[in-house]
């Protein structure tokens, strides 16, 4: 069968431990024999990114920018633990924070939902799209030591040199202090796509934050959302027949657990991570969720919303087998080679990305899935566990059968 063509490269961010490898076995066998597959690899694996002084992550950034699509395998973002293990420089900041700041984009984040693994919550019918704003709080935070006695105090100064100063607490004993930020050009930028996205996609908008205690940082989100939808979106809405509305994050989360589904869920930075997990989770699995960053101007970054599996390396440099779940992982994949088609008029690789991902959830409702999958199946077929290399060799004959009938 001739190969599947491309014309523009995608940027491709290799990253670290499990996810590594299955990154270079997804190539081999589920792209490579298909596709002749264009790309600009980045290497963000730790160990590079230390050689690089991470320049390689501005870099790989950058080509994610001047190319419109990139995708991204799951990478670490060291702790001091890190630091001692792979001998590092300094503890590396994440390099998914800063490309998702490089970008100023949304990360959307949906689970993968399939025949035979219902949800932990029986009530959700249809998926719950995480809108995660991906740019500030925390992620970009300045952090301190305070010694006993000391005084830490907030401070703006004006480009006129006047300042604004708030203390933040006097230590009596040793303790511990953060600087967080975020701009009105990003929160507008995360709602307007937030907006978008729910018209698009004909689903209702959630915003939750926590602005009865942070009356200035949340509230502030709250207001931009607030008076943008007001002046550009409100009518569309009414049009479409959905709503938004913003509610406490407390609240929302009751109404989440006793919702349908089938709606768009926008949290801050740090929210949409921990909440991300947790719907994931419950939908089935964290190697079950899509994530794809949209940064304002119309470029897109596709990444599994998990991590890179550490504990499954560890069992795999000891030769031992291991059954970690790719599927998250390929779906990065079918998804920025959708959306490369898409850009570049190639209605042929447009279709590979949806045979590849309807031949992943095939294999499932087959019964041959991994482990983790296992003990949520309630499916016809009989369950199979399998180990990594097997569940994708699986995935690769139902392809080829697919591509050849399609």
């Amino acid at each position: 069968m001739e190969k599947i063509r491309m014309i523009t490269p995608l940027a491709e961010m290799d990253g670290d431990e499990m996810t590594r490898v299955l990154w270079a076995d997804i190539k081999e066998l589920l792209l490579h024999p298909f596709v002749d597959l264009k790309t600009e690899y980045y290497d963000l694996g730790l160990p590079n990114r230390d050689k690089t002084g991470d320049q390689v992550t501005i870099d790989a950034a950058e080509a994610c920018r001047r190319l419109g699509v990139g995708v991204k395998c799951a990478t670490i973002t060291p702790n001091a633990q890190r630091v001692e293990e792979y001998q590092l420089h300094e503890m590396w900041k994440s390099p998914n924070g800063t490309i998702r700041a490089m970008l100023d984009g949304t990360c959307f984040r949906a689970p993968i939902m399939v025949e035979g693994i219902s949800p932990v919550i029986p009530a959700w019918t249809s998926p719950i799209t995480i809108a995660r704003h991906a740019y500030g709080d925390i992620y970009k935070n300045t952090e301190l030591t305070a010694p006993e006695g000391s005084r830490a105090e907030l401070v703006v100064t004006s480009p006129d040199g006047t300042e604004k100063r708030a203390q933040i607490h006097q230590f009596k004993g040793p303790g511990i202090v953060q600087g967080i930020h975020n701009t009105d050009s990003s929160i507008a930028s995360f709602a307007h796509s937030c907006f978008r996205y729910a018209l698009d996609t004909h689903q209702d908008l959630w915003f939750a934050t926590k602005d009865t205690i942070s009356k200035t940082y949340d509230h502030h989100f709250k207001d931009i959302f607030q008076e943008i939808y007001d002046a550009d979106y409100a009518k569309a809405f009414e049009e479409a027949g959905i709503t938004y509305f913003y509610t406490l994050i407390d609240d929302a989360i009751a109404r989440v657990v006793r919702s349908k589904g089938g709606f768009v869920w926008a949290l801050k930075n740090y929210d949409g991570d921990v909440m991300s997990d947790m719907i994931a989770t419950a939908f089935g699995s964290l190697a079950m969720m899509t994530s794809v960053l949209v940064s304002p101007d119309g470029k897109y970054e596709y990444e599994a919303a998990h991590g890179t599996v550490t504990r499954h390396y560890y069992r795999y440099l000891k030769g031992e087998e291991t059954s970690t779940n790719p599927v998250a992982t390929i779906f990065a994949w079918s998804g920025a080679l959708r959306k490369r088609g898409e850009l570049d008029n190639l209605p042929e690789l447009v279709r590979f990305a949806d045979l590849l991902e309807k031949a992943a959830l095939t294999t499932i409702t087959d019964g041959i899935m991994t482990k983790d999958l296992v003990a949520l199946w309630h499916g016809k077929a009989e369950a199979q566990g399998v180990n990594s290399r097997a569940f994708l060799t699986a995935i690769a004959e139902r392809l080829a059968k697919l591509l050849e009938t399609a």
